[in-house]
């Protein structure tokens, strides 16, 4: 099992180069479109919707679980689909939640600002003061959602394998660099155990959503996805009540099978 991963600054091609990849070493190919679609599947596509590719206004960001809980179930819906076998993902933080697989390739699709207003103004039939403006909305939302949420910079090339620049590649110079380098040999096939991370991946996301949603989360309250049907807690609760909430929100998720509540109860 493989993963690509297509990241691109718009008005590069970067889309059209991923599509081909993924056309030509036959990967199933996950935008937008498709991400929502198993979103829906899993009972998320209201969460997924409302998750903007940016980062949260301030007051949101520090006052409200919505964001958290919105990205959670986005996380989980690339796990999630990641489990099922080959693909090609493209963009929306998918080098980052794969990043630490070693059979994974991640590709950043990058051009210069002139090259890529050339591309939007005769693409799109607009005036060069509207296409720069798409460039810099784009370029800072983008940039704003990975440090949201991974802390990281969006640009950092240690983020990728492979970075190309469009100025000069063709469409189809750029398709035929990445099919070579996903399909070398210095690219692994998922382990056993890589596979098994993933579902423990997708199932920590569920129920850290649930739990935020709920109002159940605390500081002092902490849990560990100890196999791809089982989660364990541990810590601080001022109540019984408050300790069994936590089983109760939990036990609602159907993966969950088996729930280990070792929190301590402490009144003050």
């Amino acid at each position: 099992m493989y993963f690509v991963t297509v990241s691109e600054m718009i008005g590069t091609n970067g889309e059209i180069i991923a599509r081909e990849v993924a056309k030509r070493i036959d990967y199933p190919f996950y935008a937008k479109e498709e991400l929502f679609k198993t979103a829906d599947k899993m009972g998320y596509l209201a969460d997924v919707t409302h998750l903007e590719m940016k980062s949260p206004h301030l007051l949101e960001k520090y006052f409200s679980d919505k964001p958290k809980i919105y990205l959670d179930r986005f996380q989980s819906v690339i796990y999630e689909l990641a489990r099922k076998g080959n693909a090609l993902f493209f963009g929306k933080g998918s080098q980052l939640l794969l990043h630490s697989y070693g059979c994974a390739l991640h590709v950043l699709i990058t051009g210069s600002m002139e090259k890529r207003i050339q591309r939007l103004t005769e693409a799109n039939k607009i005036t060069r003061e509207v296409a720069e403006e798409i460039i810099r909305t784009s370029d800072h939302d983008k940039a704003g959602f990975l440090k949201y949420a991974f802390n990281r910079e969006w640009l950092d090339p240690h983020l990728y394998d492979i970075i190309l620049n469009t100025d000069k590649l063709s469409v189809e110079s750029a398709v035929k660099m990445i099919v070579d380098a996903a399909q070398s040999e210095e690219i692994k096939s998922c382990s056993k155990d890589s596979i098994e991370l993933l579902g423990r991946m997708s199932l920590h996301r569920k129920i850290e959503s649930a739990l935020l949603e709920a109002g159940v989360m605390s500081l002092r309250i902490f849990f560990v996805v100890e196999g791809l049907d089982s989660v364990r807690f541990y810590g601080i609760a001022n109540s019984v009540e408050e300790k069994d909430a936590i089983t109760h929100v939990v036990s609602g998720i159907k993966e969950v099978k088996s729930i280990k509540n070792d929190v301590t109860i402490f009144r003050y």
